[in-house]
Formats: structure tokens, C-alpha cells, sequence
């Protein structure tokens, strides 16, 4: 029978009759403390009896693009597709004031009140539909941290809420307030569905709901909303929809293939496919499977790691590349003395990672939803020198750049975006049931630049924000990593089973880290000019002619001609005398 531990979770309204408790998967051997979280959920026919009442609603119904949509056919009990993010503040946070906050703050994000539709028999896109029924306290919850409140209790938390799948009954977003935490500090674990909103639109969500002063913001006024024409819901429609949808889809795709192959190969100025040529080997080598790419199961494990942002940009300096490349060597690294723990070589290895490329234009950093593409990208293990491993990283990231990687994927989505309803519901759905016999990467790390300035929960400075992206199927570990008030904090979630040991990943990361940022010191150490010298210094060291005498006759005999001097030959005035070299430059 699994353990159970009553996890206090309280709104404003009742404290007393939230606490509640739910069962988890069997806990692992040793770990006696496993706390469950509740979340009321009204049943399903009440939910489809309150959207099928009559009325006009307050925010147009809208459909789900194909990649949102996408994210709900995934997901299942094994793969929870929920992007999250732990921030800790400076001082606890009130939670009466804090559900307020967010209540004021909602009519700016309307799909916050809004739940997911699925129509029948998959024949159109899901649609948002107004919840008519919502309640802000069944989405912002107060929960006691277990003692001592240290960082191993939050992240412990962190593991549980993580392992659980979104109510669909419910607008598909949820924060918990954290009470409990040593050193009088405050937590705010943040989860939304990714059929909401990507990495980037999460971070604007975040940064929405906080504040920029300790004083707080003004708030917001409420927004007009524009009104959409309704689709057509039944089955003739969305049938009609479905071929229109697949025709044009068809032409648009093939377009966008001939741009890109035109674009790739006609232009002479760009270099990306011959270095592509040059990568193919390692593209085509098949994937090898690390120790954590096996079949994922419903519990996970989060921990993480924090950098000085000054400190990368100072290998960067001295390096070169970018700080995504800092980002994946350190991780290379650290993969690379994870796998040899494990008892596994790195010789002439390579990891598949895929980083997730938002594909935004400018103006529309505030818009929801998923507007990314991928870039896969295949970094050697076996390079020893720290500098060197950076240095590969940045060519193949660069290569993948440049030769348009991201884009291709970009069409192939899109392709499948213009696939009818029904068949994209089928590919996705039955996609995490095929198991390939090589993976198809082994790994995604992505890296959301955050607000560089500090934000306020009521005046309590947040001082951490660890990401989460999700996992599962194969993909036993994931990383996700922000930027945030000049440091870089990375999140780690895992597979419980499938790698339990995720923490000592997370030790190797610290020891990558200042294992490069020694290397890249020495490197700018031995390239450090020499102090230039002043001119009144060159000046002193120029060297002044000697004048000797002339040697007197020692007989007054006949004069013999004179000897040539012994200084004739040097310069006579300091102009012609060479300056002293100048190694300022060198």
C-alpha cells in the first residue's frame, strides 16, 4: 500500500477543508515521507454539461494551433507535459495577498480562465472555451514545506508536483505558494500546460503576475478583446475544414520546402551546407543510448544548479562563441563523467541534444502559445581539454545555425500541422508508442533568457527561478536553463527510476563549470599584453652617440692620416636612433 503524507494545502476561503491527501506511485526503497498534492476536479458530464448551457461568453472560443494541440495528443500518465519553473523570494510570501494579486491580474491573460475542448472523434482542432464555473482557488494553492525547509525538502516537492498531469477540467494552470522554508525565505512553484504556452511565453506570464519595484505595479486595466468567427462544429463542417486544411497545407508546404532548398544552395555567401557536408558522419552515426534513455514511468525527480552570469560571459570572452555554447559544453562535460560513473566509455562518442529555437519575430514576445522550432545538435564526449570542448561545441552549433537545421524542422512540423485533424491526432498519440531501436536523441536542454533586473512577489525580491521543461518516454533526464538579475540557474528533471542518481549530474555541472572557467582564465592570462610603456620611458632608453677623442700625436714627425673613430658609425642625433619597439598590440 503506498505511503501517504498529508500535504497541507489551503486556500482563503477553507483552510481546513483543502487538506487532503492522495495516493503516489509505490515510493522508492528508504524514502518512509512522501507527500501527495490535491487538486478538486468537478467530473467530466458536469464539466461538458456547464459548456454546452446557453449564453454568451466573455472571450471569444478560439482553436488551438496544430503544435498546441500536439501537446495534448502526447501527453499521458508517463509523460506529463507541463512546463514549470521554482522561484525562491527573500521573505514568505502572504498568501491571501498573493491569490489577490493574481485575481487583478487575470483579465489580462484570458486563457488563464479558459479550459480545452476536444472535439469528437478528433475531426477538428481542440478548441479554448470560457470556464463558467472558475475559481482562482482552485488553482492557487498554500502548501507547508517539510522540516528543516531546505533546499532537498523544495526540491523533493518540486519532484511530486512535477510527476502529476494537469486536470483537464480545469483552466491548465496552477501555483503554489510555499511556506516553510528555512531562513525566513518564500517560495512560488509555477506549472502550465504546454499547449498554453512555450518557454517564452511562460517567462512573460511570470514576469506578468510579479512586479518590477517592491512597491508593486498599478493595476492593469482591462483589455479589449477582439471577436473571432466562430468554426464550424459539426461534423459536415469539420469535415469540410479537415480537406481544406490538408489541400492548402500541401501547397504551402511545398512552397516553403523550394524556398528553403533555394535559399540554402543558391546563395554563395552562405557556407552552411558545405560545413553540414562536412558534419554528416556524426549526424548520420547512430545514437547511442545513455544511461538514462530507457522507458520513463510516472515519478519525478528535480534538482539544480545556479552560475554567475559574469563569470560565463568571461569564458565567452576568452573562448569565444556564445553562452548557449557555454551552456552545452558545460553539460557535454558534465554528461560525459556521468556516462564514465555509470561505467561507460566517451571515446568517440557523441550526444544528441535538441535545443528548442523560438521562432518569434519581433512585436511578439507577448503572444501564447508554441512558435518554436528545434535544432538538433551532435556534441563530442571524448574531447579532454575544457577550452577545446567549447570550442567544438560552438563550430557544430554554429554549423547547425547557419545551415538552416532549425528552419527544416520548422517545415516538417508544418507539414504536419497541415495534415487533416483526425491523422494528426493519430501521428501524435501513437508516436510515444513506437519504440525505435536507436534513440532518436538522447536528450533536450533548452536556455529562455529571463528579465535581467530583480522582481518583487509583494515586495519580496526573488532571488532563484530553477526551469523545468518536461520529460519522459525515453528521454530519462531534460534540462532547462534561464537567465535571470546577472545569474544562470539550470533545472534537472528525471525519470525517479530511471535515473534516481540525477543529483550527481548536478554535482558534475558544478565541477564542468569551474573546471572550464579555470581554463579559459589561464587562456587569457597567457594572452595578457604587456604593459605599454610610457614615451618618456622609450625616451630614456634611447641610446646617446659617445664622442672620443682624438688620439695625439706621439711624435711630432710627419702627420700620418687619421684612424677612423670608433663611434663614426653610430647615429649622431637621437632621431636616427630606432624607437623601441611597442609590444602594447601583441
Amino acid at each position: 500500500m503506498p505511503h501517504r503524507l498529508p500535504l497541507r494545502i489551503s486556500s482563503s476561503r477553507s483552510r481546513k477543508a483543502n487538506r487532503a491527501s492522495v495516493d503516489m506511485a509505490p515510493p522508492s526503497p528508504g524514502d518512509d515521507k512522501r507527500a501527495a498534492v490535491n487538486q478538486p476536479a468537478y467530473p467530466r458530464d458536469q464539466r461538458a454539461r456547464s459548456l454546452s448551457r446557453g449564453g454568451t461568453p466573455a472571450v471569444p472560443n478560439r482553436s488551438l494551433s496544430a503544435a498546441d494541440a500536439a501537446f495534448l495528443y502526447l501527453e499521458r500518465s508517463e509523460i506529463p507535459l507541463a512546463i514549470a519553473c521554482v522561484t525562491i523570494f527573500d521573505g514568505p510570501i502572504p498568501f491571501d495577498q498573493f491569490v489577490a494579486k493574481v485575481a487583478s491580474k487575470l483579465a489580462q491573460v484570458p486563457r488563464y480562465q479558459q479550459v480545452v475542448v476536444m472535439p469528437s472523434l478528433n475531426m477538428d482542432l481542440p478548441t479554448w472555451e470560457d470556464d463558467r464555473h472558475f475559481d482562482i482557488h482552485r488553482h492557487v494553492f498554500r502548501v507547508v514545506l517539510d522540516p528543516p525547509g531546505g533546499e532537498a525538502q523544495l526540491e523533493a516537492l518540486a519532484g511530486r508536483i512535477f510527476s502529476q498531469i494537469l486536470d483537464r477540467n480545469k483552466p491548465l494552470w496552477e501555483i503554489y505558494v510555499v511556506d516553510g522554508l528555512k531562513d525566513k525565505r518564500g517560495a512560488l512553484i509555477w506549472r502550465l500546460h504546454h499547449a498554453l504556452a512555450d518557454g517564452i511565453s511562460a517567462n512573460r506570464l511570470l514576469e506578468l503576475f510579479l512586479d518590477t519595484t517592491p512597491e508593486g505595479s498599478p493595476a492593469p486595466s482591462k483589455p479589449r478583446l477582439r471577436r473571432q468567427v466562430a468554426s464550424d462544429s459539426t461534423p459536415k463542417g469539420g469535415l469540410a475544414g479537415a480537406v481544406h486544411t490538408a489541400v492548402d497545407g500541401l501547397i504551402s508546404t511545398e512552397r516553403s520546402l523550394l524556398g528553403f532548398a533555394q535559399a540554402l544552395v543558391g546563395d554563395p555567401k552562405r557556407d552552411g551546407s558545405t560545413n553540414l557536408f562536412r558534419l554528416l558522419p556524426e549526424l548520420l552515426m547512430s545514437v547511442e543510448r545513455l544511461p538514462f534513455n530507457k522507458p520513463c514511468g510516472k515519478r519525478r525527480k528535480f534538482c539544480w544548479a545556479a552560475f554567475d552570469m559574469a563569470d560565463v560571459k568571461a569564458i565567452r570572452e576568452a573562448v569565444g562563441g556564445r553562452v548557449n555554447d557555454v551552456i552545452l559544453a558545460v553539460l557535454t562535460r558534465a554528461l560525459a563523467r556521468y556516462v564514465k560513473l555509470h561505467g561507460q566509455s566517451t571515446v568517440n562518442r557523441f550526444v544528441r541534444i535538441v535545443c528548442p529555437v523560438n521562432l518569434r519575430k519581433p512585436g511578439q514576445e507577448e503572444s501564447l502559445g508554441n512558435q518554436i522550432s528545434f535544432m538538433p545538435v551532435a556534441l563530442p564526449m571524448g574531447v579532454r581539454d575544457p577550452v577545446e570542448s567549447l570550442r567544438a561545441v560552438a563550430a557544430r552549433t554554429e554549423t547547425m545555425k547557419s545551415s538552416g537545421a532549425a528552419t527544416l524542422l520548422g517545415l516538417v512540423a508544418a507539414g504536419i500541422a497541415k495534415a487533416p485533424p483526425p491523422l494528426q491526432a493519430l501521428f501524435w498519440w501513437g508516436l510515444p508508442e513506437v519504440i525505435f531501436p536507436v534513440p532518436i536523441l538522447n536528450m533536450i536542454c533548452t536556455n529562455v533568457p529571463g528579465p535581467p533586473v530583480p522582481l518583487y512577489a509583494l515586495g519580496r525580491r526573488m532571488i532563484a527561478a530553477y526551469p523545468q521543461v518536461p520529460t519522459g518516454y525515453e528521454l530519462g533526464v531534460n534540462v532547462a536553463v534561464a537567465s535571470y538579475d546577472g545569474k544562470l540557474f539550470f533545472g534537472l528533471i528525471a525519470d525517479a527510476q530511471v535515473a534516481s542518481d540525477v543529483n550527481r549530474l548536478r554535482d558534475f555541472l558544478y565541477v564542468s563549470f569551474q573546471e572550464l572557467k579555470r581554463a579559459a582564465r589561464k587562456l587569457e592570462t597567457v594572452r595578457a599584453p604587456a604593459v605599454p610603456e610610457s614615451p618618456r620611458q622609450r625616451k630614456k632608453e634611447v641610446p646617446k652617440p659617445r664622442r672620443l677623442a682624438r688620439p695625439k700625436p706621439t711624435k711630432p714627425t710627419e702627420p700620418t692620416p687619421p684612424e677612423p673613430e670608433m663611434g663614426s658609425t653610430a647615429p649622431t642625433t637621437p632621431a636616427a636612433v630606432p624607437a623601441a619597439e611597442d609590444t602594447s598590440a601583441a
